[in-house]
């Protein structure tokens, strides 16, 4: 890779650039803006001082702060053009390979108003039905007259106000079900808390020796916490639609007709403009090159590690990394008609599809929320009309409402989903959607992806040890020269077998052919079978060519190492009946030599985005669930259209973000563990369907006979939902 000669290597000794500064020494503006720049490799606490005490020495800049968990930095800076190239550029060659984000995008994003306002709500019940408990304390002991009344009437006061705001939320969902006549969960809850209200006040008013304003906070509390509870599970994803465009390029460098070359907007270019791509940048159009010559790094595209060659002549893809040669592109895909924002079409498409999922939940409401009402409906008639005492039917309405409120069913998926994501991130694995659980369950196929899943998509020299030390000084010194990931991948077996490199001079690099230099008067030249002077070969695997003056070229061989666990983890699949595919964007050899080393049966290579989108839906067609496992920006939309899906940590952020759970961390045998423990977790949820069936069945007939009041409804209410809590903890426990 060309060295930039505007970058300072040293994070101590940096300073801006002087033709991006004013003649004075100050920024050509005094404004100041925020720039978002994603760090995928930083790891740890020296990365984060590394990167902020170098930015932070800069004067232009007034503060940078990195995120670890998110791996990003937030920096602060006044508004220079051409500002964010430059750090971008400085950042990479501090080892920190940094790309920009759209931070207004990401940042309306992350705001989770939803679920600080259910919070709030969860605590102002919670507080209000401890202090309303306490004084039913003095009723329950039998105070009587005007204690009890002032004991309700301050119950009351406290009751009201809390029910009213903390229910806000079942009282909306409830009314915007009731306006396209039409029944929800929300209903029977919002006309259970009104009733239980409502009854308590007027026998407050008519100094009653009851009122229930403890059971309608009890009620409450309890369903907003299943409601937060579920809120939760949900709040860790967002719009992998949004994440890609955040990648985009939203500046390009247009060269104009006099040859004058500016900086301008993405909706200032037109079909046709040439664009200039600095080494280091991000192609920021679909087009053609017609000057240069480089290599590309399709990784975030294809999900392949190998970089491709590119000369005039040659198309480019919006987003491809350009790694050593400055190129020139003409442009023919702007905005909309980009390969990426085809992938965002596709992905928002497969998300809309697989969002049409129907929970156990949601098909338990169909049927329980018309039941309710029906019940409470019948014992409020049927009361009236036999005793004559409208109060008395009102009351056992009440009570039929509570005691069939939906707390239980309220928490039996939300209390198991929590103890699920706490056993699954202890495992390592990160459950980003609730609903997805219960899709895991159901999987009977497992798909992979292959560079960078089943792989380490790190290229490892693997013929180093055959050949000569002579040879091998050569090789490293000369790959000391590039950032080739096949250089990289020298350079780390050299220091892996401590050798030292031979001295050479005048290294140079040749934009997508290789290395050369010389060595005692020799050129040497490091890079491709053609251009090291080999014009037909048989060797199959990935290789690069070393040539030492007029001596044979030495072929140096590589391959995609295997994760270790794979192999254990494919046979457990298929050993308890799951089908198990490989799907991959790469060359059909390496992944048929792969799926024939891993006994596997059904394999796709050379897949596009859409041709991934496709087997699926063909795999769906066919009756399957598919749990899809990829990294590359090309599985995204195949990722988003599973049934349900899982990326590693390391993935592009748009695949991480289009699948339901992120392994954390680098064992892939966890795919096979929480395959497992969704299962477990379906039948808990299954379990608490039947637990609060079977307390409606014993506990509705109570209430319809007139033997419970709604204080004692709100008490059996309250046990079902402990007990459901408690079987789903049963779930939390370590195996």
């Amino acid at each position: 890779m060309a060295e930039n000669p505007s970058i300072a290597v040293c994070p101590a000794c940096v300073s801006i650039p002087s033709e991006l500064i004013g003649s004075a020494g100050e920024a050509k503006s005094d404004r100041s803006r925020r720039i978002e720049l994603s760090l995928p490799t930083i790891h740890c606490a020296a990365c984060i001082s590394g990167v902020e005490t170098g930015l932070n020495r800069l004067p232009e800049i007034e503060g940078a702060r990195v995120n670890l968990t998110r791996k990003r930095v937030s920096i602060t800076v006044k508004d220079i053009p051409g500002i964010e190239s430059y750090l971008i550029d400085l950042l990479t060659s501090w080892g920190y390979p940094a790309k920009e984000l759209d931070s207004a995008a990401l940042d309306q994003e992350m705001v989770d108003k939803v679920g600080r306002d259910l919070l709030a709500r969860v605590a102002v019940s919670g507080f209000a039905m401890m202090n309303v408990m306490l004084l039913s304390v003095a009723v329950w002991s039998g105070a009587e007259d005007a204690t009890r009344d002032m004991m309700h009437w301050i119950s009351a006061a406290i009751a009201l106000p809390t029910v009213a705001f903390a229910g806000m939320p079942f009282y909306k969902n409830a009314w915007t079900a009731l306006r396209v006549w039409r029944l929800n969960m929300d209903v029977p809850i919002s006309l259970a808390l009104i009733l239980a209200s409502g009854v308590s006040l007027a026998e407050t008013m008519e100094s009653g020796r009851h009122a229930y304003f403890d059971a309608a906070l009890s009620l409450t509390f309890f369903l907003l916490l299943g409601r937060y509870l579920d809120h939760r599970t949900r709040v860790v994803a967002r719009s992998a639609a949004v994440e890609l465009a955040a990648l985009e390029v939203h500046r390009a460098e247009r060269i104009n007709a006099d040859g004058s070359r500016e900086t301008v907007p993405m909706d200032a270019l037109r079909e046709g403009d040439l664009v200039g791509v600095a080494p280091g940048a991000r192609v920021p159009v679909d087009g053609v090159v017609t000057e240069g010559g480089s290599e590309l790094d399709p990784s975030m595209l294809t999900g392949e590690t190998m970089p491709e060659p590119v000369g005039p002549g040659a198309s480019v893809i919006a987003g491809m990394l350009n790694l050593t040669g400055p190129l020139v592109v003409r442009a023919e895909g702007l905005g909309e008609d980009t390969l990426l924002q085809q992938i965002t079409r596709l992905v928002e498409s497969a998300e809309a599809s697989k969002n049409r999922y129907t929970s156990l939940a949601e098909k338990a409401a169909q049927v329980y929320a018309p039941l309710v009402h029906i019940l409470s409906a019948l014992a409020f008639l049927f009361w009236g009309f036999y005793s004559g005492d409208w109060r008395l039917a009102t009351n056992i309405a009440a009570a039929v409402l509570i005691i069939t409120c939906p707390c239980a069913l309220g928490l039996a998926v939300p209390a198991v989903l929590t103890a699920a994501s706490g056993r699954l991130f202890h495992n390592g694995v990160l459950l980003k959607e609730g609903i997805a659980l219960e899709r895991l369950a159901e999987v009977d196929t497992v798909v992979f992806d292959k560079t960078g899943t089943l792989t380490t998509g790190k290229p490892v020299l693997t013929n180093g040890p055959e050949l000569s030390a002579d040879v091998m000084a050569v090789a490293i010194a000369m790959a000391q020269g590039s950032a080739h990931p096949l250089s990289k991948a020298i350079q780390e077996f050299g220091a892996e077998q401590g050798l030292t490199p031979a001295v050479l001079e005048d290294i140079i690099e040749e934009p997508g052919m290789g290395t050369r230099a010389t060595l005692n008067g020799q050129e040497v030249r490091l890079g491709r079978a053609i251009w090291c002077g080999v014009e037909s070969h048989d060797v199959t695997e990935t290789a690069s060519w070393l040539r030492i003056g007029g001596d044979t070229p030495v072929a140096l061989l590589f391959e995609d190492k295997l994760r270790p666990e794979i192999p254990e983890t494919i046979r457990a699949l298929q050993a308890e009946g799951t089908v198990v595919q490989l799907l991959s964007g790469d060359a059909k050899a390496p992944v048929k030599a792969l799926a024939d080393k891993l006994g596997i049966e059904v394999w796709v290579a050379e897949a596009t985005p859409s041709s991934k989108v496709e087997k699926l839906e063909e795999l769906a067609q066919e009756g399957r669930t598919v749990l899809m496992v990829g990294d590359g920006l090309n599985d995204a939309a195949a990722l988003a259209g599973a049934h349900v899906s899982m990326s590693p940590a390391s993935a592009v952020d748009a695949s991480r973000t289009s699948a339901d759970l992120i392994l954390v961390g680098d064992d892939l045998f966890e795919v096979v563990k929480s395959l497992r423990l969704a299962r477990i977790a379906k039948r808990r949820i299954l379990e608490n369907f039947i637990i609060a069936a079977v307390y409606n069945v014993i506990a509705v007939p109570i209430a319809l006979m007139g033997f419970a009041t709604p204080l004692i409804a709100a008490l059996a209410m309250s046990g079902s939902s402990i007990t459901v809590s408690l079987n789903a903890m049963r779930l939390g426990r370590k195996s």
